[in-house]
């Protein structure tokens, strides 16, 4: 009488069975797993409060009084008032020039920057030139040197031309400052555009500024969102050339939180008032292109 045997594999097990000590290491695995997302919740929320408790501790101290800022141990219970944020828009010291200062100088150095940086990372990526890697290098380049290494000479240069205290001396500065972050970042954002889109309205009969326009522009959208918000906050926060080549007319809001540092002492409230007026705008616009801004940076990472 003959025995029907069940077919071995190549290691040893029956054809159609799980081995029994791979299946629980499987199992452990994802037991182990699951054990470990309470934990990692705990760990970014901590990681999450550790980052977000200076700005939370700026705003609270921002609506206290001087003497209550000032007192050590502090006292986060203190009574609120609105008086820091009345003296910022009031009196001789308001915050609005300064503002409007700033939102000038980035608006118009991101346009500039959008206008320079699209047509040069859409011949650096869709349509390649010669030595594309040596044009992108010598960008790079650029941002080698230390702003504070360049500043002697420049604000040489701007005295003579009668430039000091201009906000279009800072426009230009900005998108000098700016372009070669964003010919990079669209270079790589233009580079995942498919070339058979391109191709197909070639034989349509669109020309180079359709492409660029009505395909091209659409597709990278979420990029452009990401670059613009990248070069605004640079445009922002800067503070260097700001400070030194601009005192009256021309200075931004990164000066204006200056006034909160007098000969008289430190006015820690007003001080924190100030920086959550500038902090504003580019907390909003984050916000307000936080879906592009996410598309944007993930573009091209999963293919």
């Amino acid at each position: 009488m003959s025995t029907a045997t069940a077919p071995v594999t190549g290691s040893g097990t029956i054809a159609g069975t799980t081995p029994p000590k791979r299946r629980g290491k499987v199992r452990g695995s994802a037991d182990a797993a699951q054990r470990a997302k309470p934990v990692w919740a705990v760990v970014t929320w901590v990681i999450v409060v550790l980052f977000f408790a200076p700005v939370a501790w700026m705003v609270l101290t921002s609506f206290h009084t001087e003497s209550d800022a000032a007192r050590n141990p502090p006292r986060p219970f203190a009574g609120l008032t609105l008086a820091n944020y009345e003296s910022i828009f009031s009196g001789s010291g308001k915050a609005t020039p300064f503002l409007i200062n700033s939102l000038t100088a980035s608006v118009l150095s991101l346009i500039l920057v959008l206008l320079l940086c699209i047509p040069a990372a859409y011949a650096l990526s869709i349509k390649p030139v010669e030595k594309w890697t040596d044009v992108l290098f010598f960008f790079l380049s650029t941002k080698f040197l230390p702003p504070i290494a360049a500043l002697l000479p420049i604000y040489i240069i701007t005295q003579r031309i009668g430039a000091l205290d201009n906000v279009y001396t800072l426009v230009i500065l900005y998108t000098s400052m700016n372009l070669p972050i964003a010919v990079w970042m669209m270079r790589s954002f233009l580079a995942e555009v498919p070339k058979e889109i391109l191709e197909a309205a070639s034989m349509d009969g669109a020309g180079l500024a359709t492409q660029l326009i009505r395909i091209v522009l659409p597709i990278v959208s979420p990029g452009i969102a990401a670059t613009s918000l990248i070069c605004v906050i640079f445009s922002w926060n800067e503070f260097m050339f700001a400070l030194n080549l601009t005192s009256v007319r021309a200075a931004t809001a990164p000066f204006f939180v200056l006034s909160g540092v007098a000969q008289e002492g430190l006015f820690l409230a007003k001080l924190c008032a100030a920086s959550t007026i500038v902090s504003l705008p580019v907390v909003i616009a984050g916000f307000a292109a936080q879906d592009k801004l996410v598309r944007g940076l993930s573009l091209g990472a999963i293919k």
